[in-house]
This record gives C-alpha cells, sequence and structure tokens, in this order.
C-alpha cells in the first residue's frame, strides 16, 4: 500500500516537472526573441520574458479557490490544460504580445500548482514519509529544469527558428500528465473539510492511511472554522510568518534570476553561446543530484537541519559569485561557483519549501495558507528577474549577486532564531502547535 501511496504522489508530482521544464525553458529562447522582435532590455524583460511570471503570481494568489472548493484532483487537471495550451500556443506565437499571452497561461498553471500539488501529497502522506513525498514535487522541478536545459542544448541549431521547438516540446509531457492525474483518488482531508465523510473514509480505507476519520470530523466540526477563520487571524499568526519568510529568502537567493538568464550570466563571465548552453545542462544536473540528496535526507536530518546547511552554502557560493565579477576572473570560475550555489539551493531551501509551507497550516487553511506563501514566492520572482538584465546592465553583476549573498546571512538568523522543526509530526497536531506559538 507504501508503493501505491508513493505512485500516486509521483503522478502528482509531476506538476512539478512541468513547473521546472516551464520556467527555464525560456532561457534557451531568451536572447533570439530579443533579436527577432528588437526588444530593449526593459520591454524583454517585463513582457517577454517576465508574463509568465506574473501568471504565476494570479495563479499563486487565487490558486486556492478552485484547490479549496473544486478540490486537488480538479484543480490539478485543470493545471494540465493549463500547461499544454501554454506550450502550444507560445511555440506558434508570431509576435511579442501573443507569446507573452500564452506564456502567462503556463504561468497560472506554475502559480496553482504550487499550491495544489504539496496540498494534495502532504494529505495523503504518512507523518514518517511527508518529507520525502512532497519532496518529490521539487524533485520532478529540478528534473523538469534538467530536461529543459537538455532539450534545448540538443534543438539549439535545428532551425533559424529553433525556439519554438524548444517551447513545443513541453506539451508532450503536458497532455500525459493531465490524463495520467485522472487516476488519483481525491484528497481524503479535503473530502472532510466538505462534510463527505463517507467518501473520506472509502479513500482512507483503500489507501489504508493512518487517519482517523474522527479526528478530521472533529476538527472541521469545532464551530464553524472551516467558513469563518481566515489565515490572516491573530492565532495563526506564527505560521503566516513563517510561510512569508521561506518563500521571501528562496527568491532573495536570487534562485529564479539564475535559472532564467543562466546562459546570459554565463556569456558575460566570458563563455561561448555554445559553451553557456552546456554549462547550464551542468546547472541542471547539478540541481538533480543535490535534490536527491536533500530528499533523502530531509525526514532524517529534518527540515532546520537542511536550511542550515543551504544557508551558510549560498552565503560562501554567491559571494564568490560576486567577487569573481569584481576582479573579472576568466574560465569556469563563475560556472564551477555557480554549480555551489545550486548544490546549496537545491539541499536547503529547494527541497524544504513547499514541504514546509504544506505542513505549518491546519487542514481547513491548507489552501489558503499554501497559496499566501506560493503567492509571496511568486511575486518576488516576477519582480526580481524581470529586472536583472537591467541591473546587470547599470549597477553591475558583482553587486546583484552581493546582495543575494548578504540577503542569505538574514536567512541564516531567521533559521536559527525562528524556523521550527516538523519532521515526523502529524498534520493535525503540527496545525495545534502553530496555532498555539506566539510570534
Amino acid at each position: 500500500m507504501e508503493r501505491k501511496i508513493f505512485f500516486i504522489a509521483l503522478i502528482v508530482a509531476l506538476a512539478g516537472f512541468l513547473f521546472g521544464f516551464d520556467t527555464v525553458v525560456i532561457s534557451g529562447a531568451d536572447q533570439k526573441l530579443q533579436l527577432l522582435w528588437n526588444s530593449s532590455d526593459t520591454f524583454h524583460g517585463v513582457v517577454v520574458m517576465g508574463m509568465a511570471l506574473w501568471g504565476t503570481v494570479i495563479g499563486a494568489l487565487f490558486g486556492a479557490l478552485p484547490t479549496n472548493k473544486l478540490g486537488r484532483k480538479r484543480t490539478l487537471i485543470w493545471i494540465g490544460v493549463l500547461y499544454s495550451l501554454s506550450a502550444l500556443g507560445s511555440a506558434l506565437a508570431g509576435d511579442p504580445f501573443s507569446f507573452a499571452f500564452f506564456r502567462f497561461i503556463g504561468g497560472l498553471g506554475v502559480g496553482a500548482s504550487t499550491i495544489a500539488a504539496p496540498a494534495y501529497i502532504s494529505e495523503i502522506a504518512p507523518a514518517k514519509n511527508r518529507g520525502k513525498l512532497v519532496g518529490m514535487y521539487q524533485f520532478n522541478i529540478v528534473f523538469g529544469i534538467l530536461i529543459a536545459y537538455l532539450s534545448n542544448y540538443l534543438l539549439s541549431g535545428i532551425s533559424e527558428e529553433d525556439w519554438r521547438f524548444m517551447l513545443g516540446a513541453e506539451a508532450i509531457p503536458a497532455i500525459i500528465y493531465t490524463f495520467l492525474v485522472f487516476t488519483v483518488p481525491k484528497s481524503p482531508r479535503w473530502l472532510v473539510t466538505k462534510n463527505r465523510f463517507e467518501e473520506a473514509s472509502e479513500v482512507i480505507e483503500s489507501l489504508k492511511l493512518d487517519i482517523d476519520i474522527n479526528d478530521l470530523r472533529n476538527e472541521v466540526s469545532n464551530a464553524d472554522k472551516v467558513n469563518s477563520e481566515s489565515i490572516f487571524m491573530k492565532k495563526y499568526r506564527f505560521p503566516l510568518t513563517l510561510a512569508f519568510l521561506i518563500a521571501f529568502f528562496n527568491q532573495w537567493s536570487g534562485i529564479n534570476a539564475f535559472l532564467y538568464y543562466a546562459p546570459r550570466i554565463f556569456e558575460l563571465a566570458g563563455l561561448g553561446e555554445s559553451t553557456a548552453l552546456l554549462s547550464s545542462i551542468g546547472i541542471g544536473f547539478t540541481n538533480f543530484v543535490f535534490t536527491l540528496i536533500g530528499i533523502y535526507l530531509i525526514d532524517r536530518l529534518g527540515r532546520k537541519q537542511l536550511m542550515y546547511y543551504g544557508s551558510v552554502g549560498y552565503i560562501i557560493s554567491l559571494s564568490l559569485v560576486s567577487a569573481a565579477f569584481l576582479f573579472n576572473w576568466t574560465g569556469m570560475a563563475v560556472p564551477v561557483f555557480l554549480f555551489l550555489f545550486i548544490a546549496s539551493h537545491a539541499i536547503g531551501q529547494g527541497a524544504v519549501i513547499w514541504v514546509f509551507i504544506s505542513e505549518i497550516f491546519p487542514n481547513h487553511l491548507r489552501g489558503s495558507g499554501q497559496a499566501f506563501g506560493s503567492s509571496t514566492h511568486w511575486v518576488l520572482a516576477a519582480l526580481i528577474p524581470s529586472f536583472v538584465p537591467f541591473l546587470f546592465g547599470t549597477i553591475g553583476a558583482a553587486v546583484v549577486f552581493g546582495f543575494f549573498a548578504f540577503m542569505m546571512v538574514l536567512q541564516l538568523l531567521w533559521v536559527g532564531f525562528m524556523m521550527p522543526e516538523t519532521k515526523g509530526i502529524s498534520l493535525e497536531e503540527l496545525g495545534k502547535q502553530m496555532s498555539a506559538r506566539k510570534n
């Protein structure tokens, strides 16, 4: 039965593969599209490259509505449809505005998936394996990133409009995922919030989940919680602050800015176009390997310990990247330091963020809490990369990466003084502990 839960979680986590692929596949088309449409740095960064991220912000802001109302499963199906439409539409686009529109559609899927997929997996996962199972979402994100980089490299140069093939390739896994997610059951914890106790009991029994239906029934029966409570109530200030800060620091590491512009950054460091694309594959592979390590360790060492490792690695690697640009170190110095940066992200923030946010809110507020953390993440993920071309051209890459390093010093202090450990504790018990804590 644990194997069955694993495969259900894996299918749902494939939304992460599409997230990763969609996020970085644009990197192979980045400079080609700017030349094709003769765009200024600002227009290119905000509209052509940034519109997908603004779609992600909207998807994250409002993704809790379908996740809570329609359910986790039906929302995941619609996410697959959005990814499919985006891949086909952006590949066929004839101007920057239609291209931006279809990239926006894909962004909606990315934003909503960061709510629905981790919430669903956390709600069917045993407490002892929850970190590993929810972590498969992150694993699939980095697997999607690796495959996107590899696909871009292999498709580069096959025609004058090779970028169309790069972007259209996403339609294949998107369609497959959409059909697969029809086969998973509905979340029993979501069913209980809709007072569908009999259906919830059937799912719990069929999957042999270690969940007491009476505990769930009691939680939603206590004083109209489902309809009257909000994550912004005073008693939920602590988990709300935690969700905000982990998402805030995630993006101020510069991770999305780097993933979007990896080939451009490598070319700034003195590498040729083909070498830059090949180095991007190395980044994807490093991310993949260290994410596996992070997922292996997350239920053994815990979320907080991995965040310590990641924070220290961030500070060292980002400081070295800043120094490399400041003192014009050429050759492979920048790629090596950025590989260290990616490894630090993968074993720390990358492995932890979606697991942690999915754990710290009670069942009836999980979708809303996930949406808040995800929205914070994606608002910053839209703002920061949108201005990277402008910032690189004005204040320089050394200053940009130096600032990211400073922000990671602040993250290390947050982990040490505020972040709680959540490993091995049931979702119901975590909900009680978090609402009882004082911020």
